[in-house]
């Protein structure tokens, strides 16, 4: 931080072993977005959003895949809803994440003199009693709000986390985007890798934040309620908790209208016992999904309703896209 800019970065850095390089249309779509990055980034932030929503708000209308899956989401979720305030609710979604972009974009020039101006703590003596435990701690998180805000702010204020990505089909991409994150003393912890890495972490006395509202694929995932639908979800967050002990926060980035900035939510996640170990990772998941929805429920303009939440199914169920 302390005013560097991103001048550095370059894509120098090699590809893994056994993996195809990577041909002109990755090197053309990182050159494109590096380019928006900087341009964004040497923007007044005021200026930079008006951008980026101007941009949400075309993409809105000319990415019709995504508004389908978009509406469809919504329909699941809140079939007493009238279809004109779904598509304002999906709208504003996609306002949302221009504005994400215009803060992500200026990532290298927050620093803690100037981070207050952007997002405040709301809850902060919960992760304090929390992090006391000694235990480390697990923030369960979504794609709601500024989500890539949350562990970078968080790294500003002096508490770094470890996150766990899902790396990207472009290397050139990932790397840029990794370094964003990554400017206020975050680690990526990959996916395939979760476990190992997460409990290395929780065993230094880390923090890590894990997204809980992805869909997973049936051999990964357990089925638990989302809205009333049955949805494929990690059960990595529960089982890392189960085997730790270490306290679980809900950590939740949300627009505050009236302030005009972002609140950095934390609240404690109780952990609920079962005599049965398997049953109480399936307690637990599904509370730990619950405690999503209902922030969900109460800023449904703030969560990502464009991913296909409910893709994968139950046996025998068909699919709902």
């Amino acid at each position: 931080m302390n005013g560097q800019t991103v001048n550095t970065l370059e894509p120098a850095f090699g590809i893994a072993a056994g993996r195809r390089a990577p041909g002109v249309r990755c090197r053309l779509e990182y050159w494109a977005l590096r380019g928006l990055l900087e341009i964004l980034g040497r923007m007044p932030h005021r200026a930079a959003r008006t951008c980026c929503t101007a941009l949400a708000a075309l993409s809105y209308w000319l990415w019709p895949r995504l508004r389908r899956v978009g509406l469809l989401n919504l329909r699941l979720a809140f079939a007493d809803w009238t279809a004109r305030r779904r598509r304002r609710v999906l709208f504003a979604s996609f306002l949302n994440l221009g504005r994400m972009l215009a803060d992500f974009a200026h990532f290298p020039r927050w620093n803690r003199e100037n981070i207050e101006r952007l997002i405040v703590y709301d809850g902060y003596e919960d992760y304090l009693r929390a992090k006391s435990q000694g235990k480390g701690l697990i923030f369960l998180t979504a794609h709601f709000g500024s989500w890539e805000l949350g562990s970078f702010a968080h790294g500003i204020y002096g508490r770094p986390v470890n996150f766990v990505v899902r790396r990207l089909d472009n290397p050139f991409i990932d790397k840029l985007i990794e370094r964003y994150r990554c400017l206020s003393g975050g680690q990526p912890i990959e996916k395939g890798d979760f476990a190992r890495q997460a409990l290395r972490a929780l065993h230094r006395g880390q923090e890590v934040g894990v997204l809980m509202d992805q869909n997973m694929l049936a051999p990964e995932g357990i089925f638990v309620d989302f809205f009333g639908w049955k949805a494929c979800t990690t059960p990595g967050p529960a089982r890392i908790a189960q085997k730790t002990g270490a306290p679980l926060l809900l950590g939740l980035v949300i627009w505050d209208v009236k302030l005009r900035k972002y609140r950095l939510r934390f609240e404690v996640v109780e952990w609920i016992k079962r005599d049965d170990p398997t049953e109480e990772i399936l307690v637990n998941t599904a509370h730990f999904t619950g405690r999503l929805e209902e922030y969900i429920r109460r800023y449904p303009d703030q969560w990502l309703w464009v991913h296909r939440r409910w893709k994968t199914r139950p046996p025998g169920e068909p699919s709902l896209y």
